[in-house]
């Protein structure tokens, strides 16, 4: 079991699930939401993620057709993307983790849109792209 919780900790919830791969999305909507050069990402099941506190003070904003990006409405803490043509899975935003993860990222995804004033300088494997 694992917690996170937002930056006023207003949202809470837990995760009854093990992290094994971090990414890192440099795409430029993930840049935007996060204001950072790429957002820490895993996948997790949507039956996995449960909410303690807060709920009713997650908004959501679609950021593309069919992508929800959720996240606190009173400190703005970006908390996991969900996609229509994927409802089993979110995209939880490693940041809001309270608890301490074991893993580590794996691999960069969407590098061909990365920040041209950040270099990445891990042996990670780079994706132009989704794998």
């Amino acid at each position: 079991m694992m917690n996170g919780s937002c930056l006023c900790g207003t949202v809470k919830y837990e995760l009854n699930a093990d992290i094994s791969q971090i990414l890192l999305c440099h795409c430029s909507r993930c840049r935007k939401a996060t204001g950072s050069a790429f957002a820490a990402l895993t996948l997790v099941r949507t039956e996995d993620f449960k909410f303690l506190a807060g709920e009713h003070t997650v908004k959501h904003f679609d950021s593309a057709p069919g992508v929800g990006r959720y996240f606190c409405q009173d400190c703005g803490s970006p908390l996991f993307t969900k996609r229509e043509n994927a409802p089993e899975l979110l995209r939880l935003r490693i940041g809001t983790l309270d608890t301490k993860l074991p893993a580590t990222p794996i691999a960069h995804v969407f590098v061909a849109s990365k920040a041209e004033w950040f270099e990445i300088c891990d042996a990670n494997p780079q994706y132009a792209e989704r794998p």
